[in-house]
């Protein structure tokens, strides 16, 4: 693989390969865009196959949140770091503590926290090294469980799809088919069992399923492998990425989208069209799941969990415009989104080319 091509064709500023050999450390850490500000994004734990795979996942994800901190209308860009590991048998505060002096050596330009992987009691370790680092426990400075916005976040994009696709917002009998049942899918789960929605899930862990059996008893569970198959009015995925393909796409029985992945679509241009010449309505991921991104970006204001609720509800009409977009300009909504956000970034940039002068009494 090409770095400096891969960095080219995303747009990417800098790349930082990070190995300590005591602590076992492997990680990357990518900044994609800096124009609005410091980049920010969280940290992934994985047991990738090769450096290959762990590159193209921190390339991919760190542009995600460039595009994810601009529609949400944050201060800052995009960010990502992975770890190569197995976050089951190889995590050890050590190994943060070590990530917490990468990060501390990029003096302020990225600022992580939790992602796949990993929680935020691993990162009150990696603070004990750096002062760069959101959503560690609330004891220890933070805002709490980022779950929590996020999930927020992805019952507003099903509210706004369910206006587009019907008029109202009512979830009642709707059928839900979720994939993934962790942080966050669970907590979507028990906010759509609680409006009456009828649900299909899955996950590839037991406990999970065992979990939200409790939270909604009467929920089906299928297989992970046919949960694309399932007969439903959204699907909402809520795993890894890249899950919407040309192997996935042509089985799905759905009429919206609505997931808190990042990365759904494989590829962004050519994946967005098959789903809309489906007319399948399809939610942009870094839109809807932006809310986690949110509260950690209100950790650098002083943490407020009114403010951070409030700017997280507003995906609903943000999501409402990317669709209106999408439809009088005729393109996907995942390009519809990336008009918005490229649109904005230029305006910021254009507004930090003012420079204000101090003005000197008489």
């Amino acid at each position: 693989m090409g770095i400096f091509d891969e960095m080219a064709k995303y747009g990417h500023e800098q790349v930082i390969f990070c190995q300590n050999r005591a602590t076992g450390l492997k990680s990357i850490i990518a900044i994609h865009d800096t124009t609005a500000g410091p980049a920010l994004g969280g940290c992934r734990m994985r047991p990738y196959e090769n450096e290959e795979e762990m590159l193209f996942d921190v390339l991919r994800l760190s542009r995600g949140m460039t595009y994810k901190c601009a529609i949400a209308d944050v201060d800052n860009g995009g960010g990502k770091c992975v770890i190569w590991g197995d976050p089951a048998t190889d995590k050890t505060p050590e190994l943060f503590r070590a990530l917490g002096r990468f990060v501390d050596g990029l003096g302020g330009r990225f600022y992580t926290g939790t992602d796949v992987g990993t929680y935020p009691n691993d990162f009150v370790q990696a603070k004990r090294e750096t002062p760069y680092i959101v959503g560690v426990p609330v004891e220890y400075g933070g805002s709490g469980d980022s779950s929590v916005p996020t999930a927020h976040g992805v019952m507003q994009g099903i509210r706004a799809s369910a206006m587009e696709l019907w008029g109202n917002t009512n979830l009642k009998g709707k059928i839900f088919a979720v994939q993934g049942l962790g942080k966050v899918g669970s907590k979507v789960v028990k906010s759509l069992a609680d409006e009456g929605a009828i649900l299909v899930v899955t996950d590839v862990v037991p406990s999970n399923i065992e979990q939200v059996i409790e939270i909604a008893p009467e929920a089906a569970i299928v297989r992970p492998e046919t949960i694309f198959e399932v007969q439903c009015d959204m699907f909402i995925p809520c795993a890894l990425g890249a899950v919407l393909n040309d192997h996935t796409i042509p089985k799905l029985k759905s009429k919206a989208i609505v997931g808190s992945a990042n990365n759904q679509l494989l590829d962004e241009e050519k994946h967005g069209r098959m789903l809309k010449d489906l007319g399948i309505l399809y939610a942009p991921d870094y839109l809807v799941n932006a809310g986690g991104l949110i509260q950690v970006a209100d950790e650098l204001l002083g943490a407020n969990h009114d403010r951070v609720i409030a700017k997280t509800t507003s995906i609903y009409d943000i999501l409402l415009q990317v669709y209106q977009i999408a439809k009088e300009r005729d393109i996907p909504t995942s390009l519809a989104a990336n008009q918005l956000v490229e649109d904005r970034l230029k305006l910021i940039a254009e507004v930090k080319q003012i420079r204000g002068s101090v003005r000197q009494g008489a």
